[in-house]
């Protein structure tokens, strides 16, 4: 027989394609907050910064925990290495508004002026 049995190679493939599969979702998992809903999202899909409060009052930049102290300087640096950061603010719905606004605060005193709340869409709206 002068023939490549492909077969098993058929095997391996599918078997790598489920693996794949699988495992890509798990690849990006973010910070778990409860979002509130809103009727508008008008976040549109580019380069930019996230910073999210958690339940338990931790304070994220991107995936990297900060803390209150340490926000604005980190902030600061932000604004440093590019003027036209934009700062997209998640912050989980159980959290007291003191808290939000001192985040807010934070990001206004490095002299960053876009500053967008990050919401779930509401899912009563049409």
């Amino acid at each position: 027989m002068s023939e490549i049995n492909v077969v098993p190679l058929v095997d391996v493939v599918l078997v790598l394609l489920i693996i794949f599969m699988i495992t890509a979702p798990l690849l990006y998992r973010g910070i778990d907050i409860n979002l509130p809903a809103s009727a508008s999202n008008t976040i549109k899909p580019d380069e930019r910064v996230v910073v999210s409060v958690t339940k338990e009052h931790k304070i994220y930049v991107d995936k990297n925990e900060v803390g209150e102290d340490q926000l604005e300087s980190a902030m600061k640096r932000l604004h440093d290495r590019n003027p036209n950061v934009t700062i997209y603010l998640r912050a989980d719905q159980g959290i007291p508004y003191g808290t939000v606004v001192h985040v807010m605060d934070a990001v206004k005193q490095a002299g960053i002026d876009k500053l967008g709340m990050v919401t779930e869409p509401d899912r009563r709206s049409p």
